[in-house]
């Protein structure tokens, strides 16, 4: 396993533009997968995007087209570039790492970041 550290949240207007960063402890090389849930108040965590060990990205509807997920090897860590916020786009945002091993997938998550939008 590895270990993740989310930041870059806080309070964010509507339409903002903030980026949230995934620090991984170790390396994350092409074996792993990576991506950001996210879990509103009183709802289940949801999926907001994935990308593979060979940066495929893969987008929840309700975020396609506004928000964005990179990785950079070399600093591992993980971006979610969010624009165009809304409302509903309020919660706390996870990082997540899978690895395949023998065909289990292995799980590794942060602790979190609070998203706050303001209307």
């Amino acid at each position: 396993q590895v270990h993740l550290v989310e930041s870059g949240g806080g309070l964010v207007q509507a339409g903002g533009s903030p980026r949230l960063s995934c620090l991984v402890s170790g390396s994350i090389d092409s074996s792993y997968d990576m991506g950001w849930y996210r879990q509103a108040p009183g709802k289940q965590r949801e999926l907001v995007g994935t990308i593979t060990g060979t940066s495929n990205t893969n987008y929840a509807d309700s975020v396609q087209g506004r928000f964005t997920i990179s990785r950079d090897g070399a600093k591992n860590t993980v971006y979610l570039q969010m624009n165009s916020l809304k409302p509903e786009d309020t919660a706390v945002y996870y990082c997540n790492a899978v690895r395949v091993i023998f065909g289990i997938r292995h799980h590794s998550w942060g602790q979190g970041t609070q998203v706050t939008v303001s209307s």
